[in-house]
């Protein structure tokens, strides 16, 4: 993978901007750093439809826990090529080109939403690599055996599920639809949420950011995730892992948290009661801090 010159890193160092790293089939794939540039790193696997500057609102969290956050745009999303009929495997090969390039070898992964198959796609192919895994709010495969997967599923993201099976032309007319004008119209659990104005000032930037390029990345994110076997198993996912769920989610309801949580055997579930999808926003820093306890310096040594 080629990459455009990257600035020295001193101790301490902070600040954000986007990387540009070209994929070994020339595509580019659009690259941000957060918090302490000399930290434990961590990749964050956006949610859908987001972009790399999708994160926690707060980012003095990163420098208090000494995290060095590394986030992306999937594919079609923000600054990264479009990759049309990606399945979601396949962006384990992409955090390992990203990561590679940056000279990390393990490190935690975590994903939100539609990152988080994403993130257990890394953990699945890449074992060796992940030192602990978390989601939040993930959905589960939509093959999902004994899982009734729309079941509590809002109308939105019901009839989103429905045109995935039918495949990607429908997928992008539909989303078409839809506009990108705004965030797509949420629960008001949800919204309650998204008008806090420390997440909003971030969610409107990282959405105007994920749709700039027109609607591939979010047809392929709808399609992989919500139609499309994903190449893997989480049954087969053997690192540390923690699985964080809402109680009150209708965006992707808790059956999906609880349907991985009971089959990945390192997993432990958090289901938290009162909390709808964005309910992961609060849950955040706990997480954060659970991904890098206890991690070795081996293991955020700069090519080990």
């Amino acid at each position: 993978m080629d990459e455009k010159p990257w600035p020295s890193i001193s101790a301490g160092a902070s600040f954000a901007a986007m990387r540009e790293l070209i994929a070994d089939d020339g595509r580019t794939l659009a690259v941000e750093e957060w918090g302490d540039l000399t930290g434990i790193p961590v990749v964050f696997l956006h949610g859908s439809p987001m972009s790399r500057l999708s994160r926690y609102p707060d980012d003095s969290l990163f420098h208090e826990l000494g995290v060095r956050l590394i986030t992306y745009d999937r594919p079609g999303f923000g600054g990264s090529t479009p990759k049309p009929g990606r399945r979601v495997i396949d962006a384990a090969a992409d955090v390992a080109a990203i990561t590679a390039a940056l000279g990390l070898h393990r490190f935690a992964v975590f994903g939100v939403s539609g990152g988080g198959p994403h993130a257990m796609a890394f953990a699945a192919r890449y074992p060796g690599r992940v030192t602990r895994l978390g989601a939040l709010a993930s959905p589960a495969p939509r093959d999902a055996a004994g899982l009734d997967w729309t079941a509590g599923m809002s109308e939105g993201n019901r009839r989103s599920a429905a045109v995935a099976l039918t495949g990607r032309q429908d997928v992008t007319e539909h989303l078409a639809s839809l506009g990108t004008a705004d965030f797509p119209k949420l629960p008001e659990i949800e919204q309650a949420v998204l008008s806090r104005p420390e997440i909003s000032a971030m969610m409107g930037p990282a959405f105007a950011e994920a749709v700039r390029p027109g609607l591939d990345g979010w047809v392929d994110d709808v399609t992989a995730i919500f139609g499309t076997e994903w190449g893997f198993n989480p049954a087969d996912i053997t690192v540390p892992t923690r699985i964080w769920h809402g109680g009150l989610d209708t965006l992707v309801p808790p059956a999906h948290g609880e349907w991985l949580a009971a089959r990945m055997p390192t997993a432990m579930l958090i289901r938290q009661a009162d909390a709808g999808h964005g309910g992961h926003f609060d849950a955040t820093p706990a997480m954060l801090a659970w991904l890098i306890s206890d991690i070795d310096d081996e293991a955020h040594a700069p090519g080990s």
